[in-house]
């Protein structure tokens, strides 16, 4: 579905041929969420877009923004955060948003749906007539900024995440602690990857290399530079409290892994002087073929004798190592 408004001397007004609205005097804004092929090359021909550009938007590569005589072209990315906040289970989606922006008309368009742009049209819906009215270029800059903003709610989400693994690493770490700990760093990987490149693009539009923005316009894409600079910080921040999270749960872990082999160790050496002893009576003397062959073993208590000596044995190192801290 294409949506085709203008702003015009009577205000703002919607069209429903691509031809009429771009022919029409005033501002010219076309939306087109989850377009389609044949939409696609249909807006592409009536605003003279070059091939190029729309076969970038198609492959959803890197956000940019490239300056032809006609147009500027902006690609961003929609970011959003799939599952709850405390499932461990979120995974990044990103959906291509193209701004093709002229003198005097702009055209969002979008492969998939697009909250953040469809939040700009239901404004100009209800006759907010102040985004267009300052020219095309102050709508690319309102629909970036809902875009930008959307980027602080999906990082917001991500500390809670970080928050709730930190509470987790201290309290009850297990083995599936890291592997959520591991996911949010893939997040913040893949919002990285996202953040540089947009920071990068609005960047061109806050120095006012396009000769389609102009100089009145500057200052508000330098604001939302600013934000993307802020997300990149915030990105780098948050991954270095995950790395933190990290090195505490191994910490941890190798902690856990010293205590039992300090146990085992333990419990190894006191069975080394038992099993001493019950390898001297192991042997095979006959008591009956010389008076030194153990003659114990006719003693009538000498079996009870040995199970009292080894029972002392294992308490005595019990004691000692449990004063020497080991236990």
């Amino acid at each position: 579905m294409i949506d085709a408004f203008v702003f015009g001397d009577d205000g703002i007004s919607r069209y429903d041929e691509l031809a009429a609205a771009r022919d029409a005097e005033g501002t010219t804004w076309v939306h087109a969420p989850e377009v389609t092929d044949a939409e696609l090359d249909a807006i592409a021909e009536t605003f003279a877009i070059h091939p190029l550009t729309v076969e970038d938007l198609r492959n959803g590569v890197r956000a940019k923004t490239e300056t032809f005589p006609e147009y500027t072209f902006v690609l961003l990315k929609t970011i959003t955060l799939a599952g709850g906040a405390t499932t461990f289970a979120e995974e990044l989606s990103t959906t291509p948003i193209g701004l093709f922006v002229g003198h005097d008309w702009v055209v969002s368009v979008s492969p998939g749906a697009a909250s953040a742009v469809d939040r700009v049209r239901h404004a100009v819906e209800r006759d907010d007539e102040r985004l267009l009215q300052h020219g095309a270029d102050f709508t690319a800059y309102r629909v970036i900024e809902v875009v930008v903003d959307d980027y602080f709610e999906v990082l917001d989400r991500v500390e809670d995440l970080i928050e709730a693994i930190e509470d987790e690493v201290i309290d009850s770490p297990d083995r599936e602690t890291l592997e959520r700990i591991n996911a949010v760093r893939r997040d913040l990987l893949s919002f990285r990857k996202q953040v540089w490149p947009a920071r990068e693009a609005v960047g061109v539009l806050a120095r006012g290399d396009p000769a389609q923005v102009q100089p009145q316009t500057e200052k508000y894409f330098r604001d939302v530079y600013d934000h993307l600079v802020q997300l990149a910080d915030l990105t780098e921040t948050y991954r270095d409290l995950v790395s933190g999270a990290r090195d505490i749960y191994l910490n941890a872990l190798s902690q856990s892994t010293n205590e039992v082999m300090k146990t085992l160790t333990v419990v190894a050496t006191i069975f080394i002087p038992l099993t001493f002893v019950a390898g001297v009576y192991g042997m095979n003397f006959d008591p009956a073929a010389s008076p030194y062959n153990m003659p114990e073993l006719g003693w009538a208590y000498g079996y009870p004798a040995v199970l009292v000596v080894m029972a002392l044995i294992g308490v005595a190192m019990l004691a000692y190592f449990r004063r020497q801290g080991y236990l």
